[in-house]
């Protein structure tokens, strides 16, 4: 269930906390109150849309937090399976709204707004003011069927929907497939040729990466090489700094004895001898540690360059290539047996559609199945809300092309007067019938479905007197096994509440601001007492409220029993 919600700075709320109870939760105050904005902001914080000019003037951001206090043990499941944890039996939902930006979180991690959305749609359902023309729309109520019937249809839909997918798969390669002799003869020329060269090639797996570990090794060498034969020319060679040098000590050994300095700088120039003929050797040595081999580098350069070409058409690495290849090999040979592989394709898709229909048919079955209790359960909820004498069914009819959905176009019909033919909704109801509807349907849903929590804002629309009276009663049935929070102008539903909330609007220091409290029971009376009376409540009034109240706690403890 939704036990708390915290909202700040959002439209005309400063700061609001609710804490909601079991059963039935109503929401009543004056017009321009505010009552939507508390349960839109529920909407908000589950994803809802958001503008800038949601938040309240002169605020920086808006926050809604919704704690929700799950209990069913298939739903803790079902959150589990979406790494959600319950943090001392509670999950946090939360939602700050910034200018043109907002940031979600759920037990203060933060998610995006599909993880939020799934979570929300598991925990609550929100039936908004206009959601009942969803009604309308006969493409829903395939899906009200389905939600009916999930027990018997779920598996079967699952297994449908793949099927589908491979229907298509079949129909989309048939239809590729199909091309005239001199495309087949261009595409097989095309493809012989790529079979031929790569397959020429005689790609080992990984070789691409041993080439270019060589060719970085090799060209590392060829520079040292290269080096160290060009050091040895200016050092060892003739006319090279060897042979300078030499020529230079027999020159100073001319005159090394007449002089003790000349003397001291022919044994430097002797010692300088000796260093550059043990470089020399040193050298020479160290070129002897690398073997390099310039035909076995032009070797690798083009066995590299040949791998290179190839990868650039063909694939990433020598992996992708030969994978390329067999697709390749596999389409050619397709192709040079085009009629068997043509006919293999008509078979397959053949196979195919022959699956997709004895599936679709089996699920027609069973919904058509479903739908005889769903429409009796919808009929009665209908007489239990004053349709005296309505008559309400589901029309199946077989679209001519398949879909994952089954090939079910179905809609609910109705009539809503004695001697009246059945029609679409669209063509019968008002927008009253049309909510008290949506309400019966909700009831029949809630018992076959998980959701806790159920929020209407003003289900009521178009009703009152005796009808008034029959909504309340299956608010009251629903609340009975689901947590319900409502909107509602009318009396008769107020007066079902187990749990009575006010919304108020204030004007303080110039500002106005909504609020909302609990009421206990005198206070709850005074509150039905306005909404039968309006501004003046006189003691006639007040009396009709408090016996109003009474009405319903009678009611509602003969249910129980």
């Amino acid at each position: 269930m939704l036990r708390n919600l915290h909202v700040k700075n959002l439209a005309l709320i400063d700061e609001v906390e609710v804490n909601f109870q079991p059963g039935l939760n109503i929401l009543t105050g004056e017009t321009g109150a505010g009552k939507s904005i508390i349960l839109g902001s529920v909407h908000l914080a589950l994803g809802g849309r958001y503008t800038r000019d949601m938040l309240r003037k002169g605020s920086d951001f808006g926050l809604v937090e919704l704690v929700f206090e799950p209990e069913n043990p298939a739903i803790i499941r079902q959150l589990k399976e979406m790494d959600i944890f319950l943090e001392e039996g509670q999950i946090l939902l939360s939602r700050k709204l910034m200018d043109g930006r907002s940031v979600s979180k759920i037990n203060g991690e933060t998610v995006n707004m599909s993880v939020l959305r799934d979570v929300a749609s598991i925990l609550i359902d929100i039936h908004g003011q206009h959601d009942h023309e969803s009604l309308l729309h006969k493409k829903n109520h395939l899906a009200i069927l389905d939600a009916y019937a999930r027990d018997s249809v779920d598996s079967l839909k699952k297994k449908l929907a793949e099927e589908y997918r491979h229907y298509r798969a079949c129909r989309r390669e048939l239809e590729d497939a199909s091309m005239d002799e001199a495309e087949r003869k261009r595409e097989v020329a095309l493809l012989a040729f790529e079979v031929d060269e790569i397959t020429d090639a005689g790609l080992r797996p990984g070789e691409d990466q041993e080439l270019e570990e060589q060719y970085r090794r090799m060209t590392g060498g060829k520079k040292l090489s290269e080096a160290i034969a060009e050091t040895y020319r200016y050092t060892g060679e003739a006319e090279g700094v060897s042979d300078a040098l030499s020529r230079a000590i027999r020159t100073m050994q001319e005159i090394s004895g007449t002089e003790e300095k000349a003397e001291e700088l022919y044994g430097q120039l002797v010692d300088v001898d000796s260093l550059l003929n043990d470089f020399n050797r040193e050298l020479m040595e160290y070129a002897k540690t690398f073997e390099f081999s310039e035909e076995e580098f032009h070797e690798v350069e083009e066995r590299l360059n040949l791998v290179n070409h190839l990868k650039s058409k063909y694939g990433n690495d020598v992996e992708e290539i030969s994978a390329y290849c067999e697709k390749q090999e596999k389409r050619l040979s397709e192709l040079q047996d085009y009629d068997a592989y043509l006919a293999g394709l008509s078979s397959a898709l053949e196979s195919a559609e022959q699956k997709l229909s004895t599936d679709s048919d089996k699920l027609s079955r069973a919904r058509k199945k479903a739908a005889v209790s769903l429409t009796q359960e919808i009929k009665q909820a209908l007489i239990e809300l004053n349709f005296l004498e309505v008559q309400f069914d589901m029309q199946f009819e077989q679209m001519k092309d398949y879909t994952e959905n089954g090939r079910d176009d179905a809609q609910f019909i109705v009539s809503t007067n004695p001697g009246e033919e059945m029609k679409a909704l669209y063509n019968v109801a008002s927008g009253g019938e049309l909510s008290r509807i949506m309400l019966a349907v909700k009831t029949v849903l809630a018992d076959r479905e998980d959701t806790p929590t159920l929020i209407f804002d003003e289900i009521d629309t178009g009703i009152s007197g005796i009808t008034a009276g029959k909504v309340a009663g299956q608010m009251r049935i629903i609340g009975r096994n689901h947590q319900v929070i409502c909107i509602t102008h009318l009396p008769q539903i107020a007066a079902m509440a187990d749990a009575h909330f006010a919304i108020e609007k204030k004007a303080e220091n110039g500002k106005t601001t909504t609020g909302i409290r609990l009421l206990n029971q005198s206070e709850s009376e005074g509150e039905l007492a306005r909404i039968l009376g309006g501004a003046e409540i006189t003691d006639t009034i007040l009396q009709s409220a408090k016996e109003m109240k009474e009405m319903a706690k009678r009611e509602k403890n003969a249910s129980v029993k």
